[in-house]
């Protein structure tokens, strides 16, 4: 059930979930055997976004990749396969939920965070447009980035330069590779997200995405190109553990196509009055409008211990608000 917003934060946030948000159980002592269950189930089973793109990373492998026979020599034809598929996917996914959400209003503003639409002029971004600058960084920046980081992976990995994993040789760790690669994912961003936040870096870099205050489905890859090399370097462990070309897809897809649905600024998708598909996170809305606050996930809690998590309440935005006195001091 959803918490009715209250008086005090009515005009800063349309839709606010039930609060404190609470981080994954398995990293909460003592430790809640049926809370970690829960979590694990619906994180993964009946339709989640995880689920998937296991499914979608596998099809892409059996009928959308070229050959690792193929991609063994550098040749622009495999590159532009790659390239053109990556690019279906983001304007499907991105350009699908904006059609849904902004253009369409499938759902009203029912679970839509921030009260205000989208800006649609704006001197702050490219072409004076929030959607035609998330666009444009989206396709022109990201798609190819993630493309050059994928070609040049499938190519390690038709060379034998890197260790490939077998399903018949272990497949319990073939498994398993899948359900540890959120978990990594959130190591690295929280890290490199920390970094951006440095005053060089965003000024110079992490500020074009921040332009996004009141997001949308274009936002989430919407980065500088410094920012996506950083970001999209998360598939680098492929180079050291071994795993599957499925493995990378999956990772790459799970980087850049959540990007657009963890910002599509609703909760989730809702067709005729039922949840049918959790999207977007109130923990990472708040950090788009606070900066300040939950860098990571919640998938491992590393804003708790290190003392930048916002949970939703007010008691939380209080001790942000007083950190941000102390640090002016």
């Amino acid at each position: 059930m959803v918490q009715p917003t209250q008086q005090a934060t009515q005009t800063e946030w349309h839709y606010r979930p039930n609060v404190p948000l609470q981080v994954n159980p398995l990293f909460v002592w003592p430790l809640h055997p049926g809370r970690i269950l829960s979590w694990l189930w619906n994180s993964w089973f009946l339709i989640s976004e995880r689920l998937i793109l296991v499914g979608l990373a596998a099809a892409c492998w059996f009928w959308f990749q070229p050959s690792l026979e193929t991609v063994k020599t550098w040749n622009i034809g495999w590159v532009a396969q790659m390239y053109a598929r990556n690019l279906a996917l983001m304007v499907l996914v991105a350009g699908g939920l904006h059609l849904w959400f902004y253009i369409y209003k499938g759902q009203g503003k029912t679970k839509k965070y921030d009260p205000r639409d989208m800006p649609k002029r704006g001197k702050v971004f490219t072409f004076g447009s929030q959607v035609r600058d998330n666009m444009f960084w989206t396709l022109a920046s990201g798609v190819t980035v993630w493309t050059a980081y994928e070609a040049c992976t499938m190519w390690a990995f038709a060379n034998g330069y890197i260790s490939f994993l077998n399903w018949r040789d272990n497949p319990v760790w073939f498994v398993l590779l899948f359900a540890l690669v959120p978990i990594w994912e959130s190591f690295h961003f929280y890290l490199i997200h920390r970094l951006l936040h440095w005053p060089p870096l965003y000024r110079t870099v992490h500020n074009l995405h921040h332009r996004n205050t009141n997001v949308g489905p274009w936002s989430g890859l919407s980065m500088h190109p410094v920012e996506h090399i950083l970001f999209l370097g998360s598939i680098w462990i492929h180079w050291i553990i071994a795993s599957h070309p499925i493995h990378l897809l999956y990772h790459m897809q799970y980087l850049t196509l959540t990007a657009a649905t963890t910002h599509t600024g609703f909760e989730g998708l809702v067709v005729k009055d039922r949840d049918r598909l959790a999207l977007g996170t109130f923990h990472h809305q708040m950090h788009h409008r606070y900066f300040e606050c939950n860098y990571g996930g919640l998938e491992v809690p590393w804003d708790k211990w290190f003392g930048s998590f916002h949970d939703g309440t007010p008691e939380a935005g209080e001790r942000m608000k007083e950190r941000r006195r102390s640090a002016s001091l």
